[in-house]
């Protein structure tokens, strides 16, 4: 049985930092991608950075330069480091997992991450105050 539990949510004013963790149990993918999703209410869910077994890390244009995403193996934890937060980053934040996609693009296969993951986590609060 696949697990996703995320913690390290919370309240912080505008400019502060957070740090998000997602620990992760029961994933048997070879070829895997996991990454951090956000939802506001009232707007669609969107990604927030992901990362793949091949070592590729993705982020939204909104959060490069504040993000980091970063994976430790031997703890089956997922982080997302979260610096100079901004009001607009308020969102309940999920960790996702599913498994590579092979695609045909530019004249060879390719693995990518999947247009939907498999797995979710029951989502962390973060609130930034102005």
């Amino acid at each position: 049985q696949v697990q996703l539990v995320e913690s390290g949510g919370g309240s912080v004013q505008s400019g502060g930092s957070l740090r998000l963790s997602c620990v992760t149990s029961g994933l048997t993918y070879s070829r895997y991608c996991m990454g951090w999703f956000r939802q506001a209410p009232g707007k669609e869910r969107e990604g927030v950075a992901t990362k793949d077994s091949n070592g590729v890390i993705s982020y939204a244009n909104s959060v490069k330069g504040r993000f980091t995403i970063s994976q430790d193996n031997a703890k089956n934890t997922l982080a997302l480091q979260m610096n100079s937060l901004k009001p607009e980053d308020t969102a309940m934040y999920y960790c996702a997992a599913g498994e590579m996609e092979r695609k045909w693009q530019y004249f060879t296969y390719i693995y990518a991450c999947p247009r939907e993951y498999t797995y979710w986590g029951q989502g962390t609060q973060v609130t930034v105050s102005s």
